[in-house]
């Protein structure tokens, strides 16, 4: 089961509790065995969020520039610091690192080495993009579910998106990253009504507006 809060703030209900970049939760459920965090901005790396989540043997994984703060509240052997290219196995669960940085725009610089996470569940992989522009090696990923930002601005922009997502073919897309902060509520079903038909969009945004 897939919930999407705001932004990028998604949840995992698999055999674990997976968060990614929890934002503006309305509950404090205590219940992430794991938490993966994209990158430093505000909206991505709350600790307010991560607080409400978080138990005692929640495992958080981020890049290094947020070890610092994470510190502060979670015990050196229960965070995973990454980079790019970076290969872990947690609680079972393969994931990769991959990059995730703007080409053309100061937001989020290469150099930062903030990331997007391949996520794979038994035989089935979720790509988790994070704040990023199109980059050269993700149309020759395959992925199963895929996890979008087409707000623009800070990131591709819907036709971005669309002209990405109809190269990689995964069985479904979930637009994120809109609607909040830059891009309408209704760039979801702009973004679904462009898709290849063979590809399942599924609007956990604004599901109201399709």
């Amino acid at each position: 089961m897939i919930t999407i809060n705001e932004q990028s703030s998604i949840r995992l209900n698999l055999d674990k509790i997976i968060y990614f970049d929890p934002f503006h939760l309305l509950e404090s459920k205590h219940d992430a065995d794991i938490i993966f965090i994209t990158h430093a901005h505000y909206d991505h790396f709350s600790i307010e969020d991560i607080l409400k989540v978080k138990k005692e043997t929640t495992i958080i994984v981020c890049p290094y520039d947020c070890v610092e703060e994470v510190g502060k509240f979670f015990s050196t052997d229960k965070i995973i610091a990454v980079q790019p290219q970076d290969h872990i196995l947690i609680a079972g669960y393969p994931v990769t690192v991959v990059d995730a940085y703007n080409i053309d725009k100061p937001f989020h610089s290469k150099e930062n080495k903030w990331v997007g996470y391949l996520f794979q569940n038994n035989d089935v992989t979720y790509y988790v993009m994070g704040d990023t522009d199109v980059l050269p090696f993700m149309e020759k990923l395959k992925v199963d579910y895929l996890f979008i930002p087409i707000g623009g601005k800070f990131t591709m922009n819907v036709e971005e998106a669309v002209s990405l997502v109809n190269k990689m073919k995964p069985k479904v897309a979930i637009p994120i990253h809109y609607g909040t902060i830059v891009g309408e509520s209704t760039l979801g079903a702009s973004f679904q009504k462009q898709l290849n038909d063979e590809i399942e969009c599924q609007l956990h945004l604004f599901p109201s507006l399709h």
